[in-house]
């Protein structure tokens, strides 16, 4: 670690290439995971209720079966499974059916390869910078699958939010008290919200069935960040991430033209809030503190 440290030039690269690598395989896990946990769900409802077993075959599990296109269900080859280079030869098409393939493919890659670059460039090469991988990884695929179903697994959410304790016990970031009140403020903070929006739908609208403000998922993702931001960086998490829900969830209703009363994912917000706040949350607050005149 000290050696790439020393010598960035071969050192960025390879936090790149890896970049890519692991983007190919974060977009598996973003496609694959909700479809076989709603299986599992559905099992398991079925169990409960002990209802007739009925011919329901598993989806493609996530480190086993091969890529291929869903159009068509063509086996993808190793080169036509190379990130971004193989989407841009193939002119975004399929090979074998020539149905356009997605461009989140390339666009989940060249992310995750310029966020693991920028977290060794942040925090080096050691235990640090492998922590910010982890931590941006878990943000990424939870961004991709909250885009695409609104859910947000507690497969995911939970162990970010232990991985995050467990790198303050061992003072990798900051003590392990910041990280679990951090935690506990991160949950809570989007629960008691959820709570007197419900109440108010209740005392004031009159409603007797009161529709829930947000996702359970949002709690358990914000007390995972908390965890790894310390209990400092929730609030600005939670600010952050609402002035940028608020800009882009506008100009994303604008374009689509779509009801705003439909629910717009919130996960993304919170993880890109949360990104910038582990990077450059201290040095953010003391620009507004010397800003402000506080400092």
């Amino acid at each position: 670690m000290a050696f790439l440290d020393q010598n960035p030039g071969l050192g960025y690269p390879l936090a790149a290439g890896l970049g890519l690598l692991l983007g190919s395989f974060y977009n598996v896990v973003i496609l694959r995971l909700p479809k076989r946990l709603e299986w599992e769900w559905k099992k398991d409802a079925r169990d409960a209720l002990d209802l007739p077993e009925i011919y329901d075959p598993p989806p493609p599990g996530i480190a086993v079966e091969r890529s291929h296109c869903p159009h068509c269900k063509h086996q993808l080859s190793w080169y036509e499974n190379i990130p971004v280079f193989s989407y841009l030869v193939l002119g975004g098409k399929c090979r074998h059916c020539k149905a356009p393939i997605s461009i989140q493919y390339p666009a989940v890659e060249l992310l995750t390869m310029l966020l693991m670059v920028a977290c060794v460039a942040r925090f080096g090469f050691g235990w640090q910078g492998f922590g910010a991988m982890v931590f941006t990884s878990f943000l990424i695929i939870l961004s991709g699958i909250d885009l695409r179903t609104q859910l947000l697994p507690d497969t995911l959410t939970l162990p970010l939010m232990w991985l995050g304790i467990i790198a303050a016990s061992d003072n990798l970031y900051f003590q392990v008290k910041p990280a679990v009140l951090g935690a506990i403020a991160g949950y809570m903070s989007l629960w008691l919200v959820n709570w007197i929006y419900k109440q108010y739908q209740v005392v004031v609208r009159r409603v007797k069935d009161p529709q829930e403000g947000m996702g359970q998922g949002d709690f358990k993702l914000l007390a995972a960040i908390g965890a790894w931001v310390g209990l400092n960086g929730v609030l600005p998490t939670i600010l952050m991430s609402s002035l940028v829900g608020a800009v882009i969830g506008s100009i994303w209703l604008a374009v689509k033209g779509r009801d705003m009363g439909i629910p717009i994912p919130f996960g993304p917000y919170l993880a890109i809030a949360g990104w910038i706040v582990f990077f450059w949350g201290e040095s953010l607050l003391q620009a507004y503190l010397r800003f402000s005149g506080l400092a």
